[in-house]
């Protein structure tokens, strides 16, 4: 008998939501699964919110990439921030689910491969230093390093930095979440070396309305990355 079979004769797979035996390790049971919005398919181009449709297509965007102005070239989430998917981001976030993130970053890599991408830096969105002293990790950094480790492509854990704390910004609009965090993101000299004259792909947990992903392309964009693009786990998305 294979030792991986032995493994799962003593540790069968189980859904890394619910804890329901699965068929395979990392995955979802049956009923976690209809619970999750993958957003896949047709899906914008910038940030990876759903468009009705079945076939992917370049360049289409959603309706609020093409109002407001975004610093980075494409984007991708997993899926979209309700249900299941709310429930992982809640546990990775704030309740130690460290464990999530082999499983959850592959999915991310999966996405990233409908993307143009060539030789990327893979960069974390950064946390202010009080906020990682109470959490203890930053889980942009996690997911970054699982991905690139998985991408075969190095990661730049500090070329941002985080200056000032910000308020969490639930509940707020979407014009007080871009003025809070105007100059809150800024690009860490001391790396420029490894970002300038490559391409950058930006990791984070959640889009909400792009403040934090903007202000940390226009940061990395400061170290002379030439491209900026975007991954995120999860993607708020307005409801129908």
């Amino acid at each position: 008998m294979r030792l991986q079979s032995v493994i799962h004769a003593i540790y069968p797979p189980q859904c890394i939501v619910c804890d329901a035996l699965t068929a395979d390790d990392h995955g979802l049971c049956g009923v976690c699964w209809a619970d999750t919005v993958f957003l896949s398919g047709l899906v914008c181009d910038t940030c990876g919110a759903a468009l009705p449709g079945d076939t992917p297509e370049v360049g289409v965007q959603c309706d609020d990439c093409m109002t407001i102005a975004r610093p980075w070239n494409q984007g991708r989430a997993v899926f979209a921030y309700s249900g299941v998917g709310r429930r992982l981001v809640l546990g990775l976030k704030h309740s130690d689910r460290t464990d999530l993130v082999p499983s959850v970053a592959r999915w991310m890599v999966r996405r990233t491969q409908e993307m143009t991408l060539s030789d990327p830096v893979l960069v974390p969105v950064p946390l202010h230093w009080t906020r990682l002293v109470k959490r203890r990790y930053n889980q942009s950094a996690m997911l970054a390093q699982a991905m690139g480790a998985l991408m075969q492509r190095p990661v730049c854990a500090d070329a941002l930095r985080r200056p000032k704390r910000t308020k969490y910004l639930d509940g707020h609009t979407r014009e007080a979440r871009f003025a809070t965090l105007a100059d809150a993101i800024a690009p860490n000299a001391k790396r420029a070396s490894a970002i300038a004259g490559r391409q950058v792909l930006l990791v984070d947990d959640v889009m909400t309305s792009g403040a934090t992903l903007a202000a940390s392309a226009e940061a990395v964009s400061l170290l002379g990355a030439t491209n900026v693009s975007i991954v995120t786990l999860a993607r708020v998305v307005k409801e129908p």
